[in-house]
């Protein structure tokens, strides 16, 4: 039926929608019948692509395919790659690591991956750490910087529960023992043998009756109690007068997980790898000498 109310444009013969802005009419031109069949043959193609590849997860499409099984498949290759080197790390002592120098970068490399997904939270992405996290690129280690210890302070955490054989160490809190003064005083002391001010007699003194059986009697640190060198001036939570006053008073109480029960033993160690190689890695001490025959029933000799 023809529309007797439109009008038409008489330079092209074609009908005028009925839309005037400042004397602009807009032509009613229909689409052309080719751009209509691409169209209408794109949604067709989109109808049947859903159907056949649905990018919905876990759900299957008519050629059996799915997002989900797909990434399964190259995890699955990826794993299957990695296997025979993941074997041969799991099978390496951790101690005898480093003297295998293709197996060694191996495992550096997949610490580092495992260091991103686990660690970078509290240790950075550079493992440089922030107040309260151990920078692990320098050589200032509270446990040991050989991969052995490392591999020890990663299997079993600091302070952390759930593990019988974690690292573990506690500072008394001096606010509950000390006076203010001698508090101070030894603020003076530790300040005074990290470079940072005059020596004290009276801090001195209250070092050597309270803090040096830890830290030892010059205070550069025991790593079998993981108390810290207090000289080098590399400070877990800081070296000013606040901070140190806070740790002296209060105490500090830091922990890290044990990570034997939550990634497989080879990602353990490949971990261990990559912070060793991180610029502080220090060389594994060498075995304590045999016993003589004349040892007393029972006297062993502990390692690091």
């Amino acid at each position: 039926m023809t529309d007797h109310n439109k009008r038409v444009d008489e330079a092209t013969g074609t009908n005028l929608v009925g839309h005037e802005w400042d004397g602009i009419e807009e032509l009613d031109t229909p689409l052309p019948r080719w751009w209509v069949y691409i169209f209408a043959a794109t949604v067709v193609f989109a109808a049947g692509y859903v159907v056949a590849y649905p990018s919905f997860p876990d759900v299957a499409g008519g050629t059996g395919w799915s997002s989900r099984g797909q990434l399964d498949e190259a995890l699955q290759a990826q794993t299957s790659a990695r296997a025979p080197v993941v074997t041969a790390i799991a099978a390496t002592p951790i101690e005898q690591l480093t003297a295998n120098p293709q197996l060694m970068r191996s495992a550096i490399e997949g610490g580092r991956a495992a260091f991103k997904v686990n660690c970078v939270q509290c240790h950075g992405s550079g493992a440089a750490g922030s107040k309260g996290y151990p920078n692990l690129n320098d050589d200032d280690w509270l446990w040991g910087g050989d991969i052995t210890s490392i591999h020890t302070t990663l299997v079993h955490g600091i302070r952390s529960p759930g593990s019988e054989e974690t690292r573990f160490s506690q500072m008394p809190a001096f606010a509950d023992i000390l006076s203010k003064g001698q508090i101070s005083a030894l603020v003076n002391h530790v300040r005074a043998i990290s470079g940072q001010g005059k020596p004290s007699a009276a801090g001195a003194q209250l070092f050597a009756e309270n803090c040096a059986s830890c830290h030892g009697p010059e205070g550069k640190g025991m790593r079998e109690q993981g108390a810290p060198n207090l000289t080098d001036g590399i400070w877990l939570y800081g070296g000013d007068r606040a901070s140190l006053t806070q740790t002296i008073a209060k105490a500090r109480y830091g922990v890290m997980p044990h990570w034997a029960t939550r990634l497989d033993p080879a990602t353990v160690k490949m971990l261990a790898a990559y912070v060793h190689s991180l610029g502080g890695g220090e060389a594994n001490p060498a075995p304590a000498p045999a016993e003589t025959a004349a040892a007393p029933t029972g006297e062993t000799n502990v390692g690091s």
